[in-house]
């Protein structure tokens, strides 16, 4: 019996020495500890640990300086604060969005009372096709819910016109765009409201946290009554609200993370550069390159698997690339419009998105952070290079 566990011991110590190390698909960007720990003494000082306070306030004051939008609002995840602008802007009956996003996104729809109407996305950019909007447009439409995925802006000038066209309202989902900018104009400021996400999985996070871009201080101060339970005052509540607000050590842990993200940023672009220069030419892969006139935060890096000319499908490259613990992801795969609670609608219906099904099929995003070491992008490359 002691013979066997010494066996199996070694043979374990054996696998291990052998294991090749876990690259994963995105990694955290942590703030340093004695940096926090000095906050944190500060907030135990304070004893003022939620509630709008101090911390709170600089996050969002420092967040509209760096981003160059008016006005911010916290809040606790990326999702609330998309619920948050459809019940500020009275939205009701029908949204049209994309199916090639985060669940999240129709979520925030469907958890509203509203139906989402799924449109088409365009094969270049990934984000939804404005050619195909005004066609799934009725008199049920209140608004748009477009998404920049990951990252890359949306046809803004475009959307915005339909937008005006036919009266309705623009809510960015821009989850995956923080920092991004047009011609030296952050993209947050296009439509109505943009969202944004702080996950850790996120260019810049508070580990969980969000946040609501607005235009003007009346919207502002609505959008805080929403998310601390309609509290206008300590005795007047004057919409039914929910608590959403970000506390004082998550608003503390993004002020740090504020100060590295650009060097963050930086470090990602490296690394697109180099996956970029290695797989370029891979007969059956395709890549994004930079938009034009934009300011790209790399925060994913998505490449294309054409099964016929690369020899591989798509899943395939995924489990080959896991079996040498290279942990990929097929985002956005399966499409929102495929899950239960959505396929039913005529708008989720397979042959009304061939774009989106073909890219969902398609598609991986490899290992993208600002921790990537040269030896961990090499075996990606080896990899996929076969």
């Amino acid at each position: 019996m002691i013979m066997s566990v010494i066996c199996f011991q070694k043979k374990r110590l054996i696998l291990q020495g052998t294991m090749e190390r876990q690259i994963t698909v995105t990694s955290p960007l942590l703030p340093s500890l004695e940096e926090l720990d000095i906050y944190l003494r500060d907030i135990w000082h304070r004893k003022s640990i939620t509630n709008n306070g101090y911390y709170h306030q600089e996050l969002e004051d420092a967040l509209c300086e760096y981003l160059g939008v008016p006005y911010i609002s916290l809040f606790t995840n990326g999702t609330l604060p998309l619920t948050a602008a459809l019940q500020a802007m009275r939205i009701t009956g029908e949204v049209i969005t994309t199916p090639f996003s985060f669940v999240a996104t129709t979520h925030s729809l469907w958890l509203s009372g509203i139906k989402p109407v799924f449109v088409d996305i365009d094969p270049v950019t990934c984000n939804l096709d404005p050619g195909k909007i005004e066609a799934a447009i009725t008199p049920y439409t209140t608004a748009i819910m477009p998404v920049h995925v990951y990252g890359h802006p949306c046809d803004i000038k475009s959307i915005q016109e339909i937008a005006d066209k036919y009266g309705l309202k623009v809510i960015y989902d821009a989850a995956h765009a923080f920092g991004v900018e047009i011609n030296g104009r952050s993209v947050l400021n296009a439509g109505d409201m943009s969202a944004l996400s702080f996950h850790a999985t996120k260019v810049f996070n508070t580990i969980e946290g969000g946040a609501l871009v607005v235009h003007d201080a009346h919207t502002k101060k609505r959008i805080d009554y929403l998310k601390n339970f309609g509290f206008a005052s300590e005795t007047e509540v004057v919409v039914p609200g929910t608590n959403a607000k970000m506390d004082e050590i998550r608003a503390a842990y993004g002020l740090l993370n504020l100060k590295s993200v650009d060097m963050a940023i930086e470090a990602r672009r490296q690394a697109t550069l180099k996956y970029r220069e290695a797989l370029r030419n891979v007969s059956g892969i395709t890549l994004f390159d930079d938009m034009s006139g934009v300011k790209h935060n790399y925060s994913y890096f998505p490449i294309f698997v054409d099964e016929e000319r690369y020899g591989m499908s798509r899943d395939e490259l995924y489990f080959k690339l896991k079996e040498h613990q290279v942990l990929g992801r097929r985002y956005f795969y399966p499409l929102i419009s495929t899950f239960s609670t959505y396929r039913e609608l005529k708008s989720a219906q397979k042959e009304n998105l061939p774009v989106a099904t073909k890219i969902a099929e398609q598609v991986i995003c490899l290992p993208m952070h600002h921790a990537l070491s040269e030896e961990d992008m090499e075996r990606v490359f080896r990899l996929i290079r076969k």
